[in-house]
């Protein structure tokens, strides 16, 4: 139920902190109304973008998380908080008493990720020569493989890490060397090189080194070296704690989790290339699903799918696309 302000005071407040029971001043100016539910829009990035205030008596408003509105302020006991006149038989000269302001708390901040310390970090061993030398010594290693040739050759021209397109390609030959080829040595030797670049700010870019640790911590653990796993598993949380505010860091932890507990399998492609009888198309888009369940694995799984159903999932997997 809306109503009209009279003699009220309000409070600034940004609207991403904004609670069920705050008595939101509405567009006009002239009206509050109660917030009955807070919902949170996200823009392409996954960043919290709108705040969707559900009002009480029906109606929605849709306010930029970080834009200031006001709210009535309201006494522990449910009351409208209003001005206290000033007491005319005050004795002159004394100070007027301060007003009490009431701080509202910062929203809970999830807790970092915390990056590897130097020691742990040393259990990434160090490329065996130049970048190009370590993708020399894979395709020789492996003369009849077309797709590793091809991938080498590109990348026998210079290895630039600050190109999408070139870390793309690392990613993909440690892929194909551990999936196709079941040379997990290899597969982590050229992933190394991918792993140890930080966090740059540019999700392009990180995608192919996200995707390289999330490889490397599955095959360290199928191999039981288990510690440089952990390794790995921190690399990739590393851009988790990048964002100091405490409120975004929140709403980012919110995203993220329903990001892992809702992942992207990719089963109505699945689905429609097999219909299809398009096994090329098939193998591609599980190739999809098993990145997406190797980064599911990294993470320690989810709230929706365990860590023995993941490794379940990844086996069959596995199997399906070297069939």
């Amino acid at each position: 139920m809306t109503e009209t302000p009279a003699a009220r005071h309000y409070s600034e407040k940004q609207a991403g902190s904004l609670k069920t029971g705050d008595q939101l001043l509405l567009p006009d100016g002239k009206r509050t109304a109660e917030i009955q539910q807070v919902e949170f829009e996200s823009d392409d990035f996954g960043a919290p973008a709108l705040v969707v205030a559900g009002l009480s008596g029906g109606g929605t408003v849709r306010i930029a998380v970080d834009s200031s509105v006001q709210v009535l302020d309201v006494t522990p006991d449910g009351v409208t908080q209003l001005p206290v006149a000033e007491n005319p038989l005050k004795e002159a000269g004394s100070a007027p008493a301060a007003p009490v302001v009431v701080v509202p708390p910062l929203p809970a901040i999830p807790p970092a990720a915390s990056g590897p310390t130097a020691e742990e970090l040393s259990l990434i061993p160090a490329p065996q020569g130049t970048p190009e030398a370590v993708v020399g010594a894979v395709a020789e290693a492996h003369p009849d493989a077309v797709g590793v040739l091809l991938l080498a050759e590109k990348l026998a021209k210079g290895i630039n890490v600050k190109s999408g397109s070139c870390l793309k390609d690392l990613s993909d030959l440690a892929h194909e060397l551990f999936i196709t080829l079941k040379d997990p040595d290899g597969s982590l030797a050229v992933a190394d090189l991918l792993n140890v670049l930080p966090f740059d700010g540019n999700p392009g870019r990180w995608a192919s080194v996200e995707a390289s640790l999330a490889l490397s911590s599955y095959i360290c653990r199928q191999d039981g070296r288990e510690e440089r796993a952990e390794v790995y598993e921190k690399l990739l949380r590393t851009p988790e704690n990048q964002e100091t505010d405490p409120f975004k860091a929140r709403m980012n932890a919110k995203v993220r989790q329903r990001s892992l507990n809702e992942p992207n399998l990719y089963d109505k492609e699945i689905f429609r290339s097999i219909d299809n009888s398009n096994h090329e198309a098939e193998r591609e888009w599980r190739l999809l699903r098993l990145e997406s369940l190797l980064f599911l694995r990294a993470h320690g799984g989810s709230e929706t799918i365990g860590l023995t159903e993941l490794q379940r999932r990844i086996s069959n997997e596995l199997e399906a696309v070297r069939a």
